[in-house]
């Protein structure tokens, strides 16, 4: 491959445009080093831990608006990890799935191969396509992606039955995207991407149904770190059942006063809402682009996706953008489309995805 040398003035000044891990700020890591002989490395059952959980929790509740009656519960893992501790705890015994990508189908996976639970129902669609949730007997919860990430499409938010809980994949909209959890029972997330965190932990926001549906289902034999039972009974006590990923816990709580300190979700949506018109206004606007997500309004504003026209090779331009220290723009791996895919999460200044536009521009001009 021809190396081809970008124009120094053309750069971003950050090249990390990660759909998770996603770019995590200096002042984050600066923050991490000065507990570095404090906080990590100590026990997690004793206060400084716990006031770190706590500070957590409390930050995340202010976010993202928590209704007052439900409850910020975390545990070890990650959103993979709950998707199987929701089949023991909250799936009574028939779900309903939305799999327009390859996080929700993940997710009726899961529920499929639960022996004690009934065949779920899935409600699919193509890749970059919308499909909705829709009410339908004897089912108890419904689980979809608020936004997509493997493709880029953001669902709407709305409770679909009263008598049934609702829940939701937040991850990469949590922090990004303004939600309204009183249409949710479990609205879940891991920290890695709009929160500009690591991995290693769940987080879940519980109605009070869902709390009841986990205390209906405590009888069910489950392995205890599924145990959602014992993660809230853990949370309560600002702990979790086993050691937590610390460092993890840290760059989250400074993310969340970072973004507590700039206004909050009007801050942190705008912002990813200024990149997501610059990126998709720019694909509309070149022979050559063109967005994945034909439904304007179910364009991500967090994760969006750029098809690339045949004669343009994606790989190879994101691999000279590599080469230049523009980094993680390839498609999600299964997709197998010639496209880019571009995180932009709060922590991605606008003016850095407008950076990004004008490099693809070079390359695509030079190659």
């Amino acid at each position: 491959m021809t190396t081809l040398a970008l124009p120094t003035d053309l750069l971003p000044a950050d090249g990390r445009f990660g759909s998770g891990p996603s770019r995590i700020r200096p002042a984050q890591s600066a923050a991490l080093a000065a507990v570095g002989s404090t906080l990590m490395g100590t026990s997690h059952r004793q206060a400084p831990v716990k006031q770190l959980v706590a500070r957590v929790r409390a930050g995340l509740r202010e976010l993202l608006g928590v209704p007052d009656d439900y409850e910020v519960v975390l545990g070890n893992g990650g959103s993979t990890f709950f998707w199987d501790a929701a089949t023991f705890a909250l799936i009574r015994q028939r779900s309903q799935h939305v799999a327009a990508g390859e996080f929700g189908a993940k997710f009726a996976t899961a529920a499929a191969r639960a022996p004690f639970l009934d065949e779920p129902q899935v409600v699919r669609a193509e890749p970059g396509t919308l499909a909705l949730p829709a009410p339908a007997e004897g089912v108890d919860a419904y689980a979809w992606a608020q936004n997509e990430t493997s493709t880029g499409v953001l669902a709407p938010v709305q409770r679909v039955a009263d008598e049934a809980l609702m829940l939701v994949d937040g991850t990469s909209a949590a922090g990004g995207v303004h939600t309204d959890l009183s249409h949710t029972d479990a609205y879940y997330f891991a920290p890695q991407k709009a929160l500009g965190s690591d991995g290693g932990l769940w987080l879940a926001v519980l109605s009070p149904a869902a709390l009841a549906r986990i205390e209906e289902l405590d009888e069910r034999w489950v392995p205890e770190s599924l145990s959602l039972a014992a993660a809230v009974a853990s949370s309560r006590k600002d702990q979790t059942l086993n050691t937590p990923a610390i460092a993890t816990l840290v760059l989250m709580a400074e993310q969340i006063d970072w973004l507590l300190e700039h206004g909050g979700m009007e801050f942190a949506a705008g912002r990813s809402a200024a990149s997501a018109q610059l990126l998709y206004s720019w694909a509309e606007s070149r022979e050559y682009t063109d967005p994945f997500v034909q439904q304007a309004e179910a364009r991500s504003p967090v994760v969006g996706t750029i098809d690339f026209a045949a004669e343009v090779d994606a790989a190879r331009v994101c691999a000279v953008l590599r080469e230049n220290g523009v980094v993680d723009i390839e498609p999600y791996r299964k997709l197998g489309r010639n496209q880019i895919r571009v995180g932009m999460y709060p922590s991605v200044d606008p003016a850095d995805v407008q950076a990004l536009t004008a490099c693809v521009d070079y390359v695509v001009e030079h190659l």
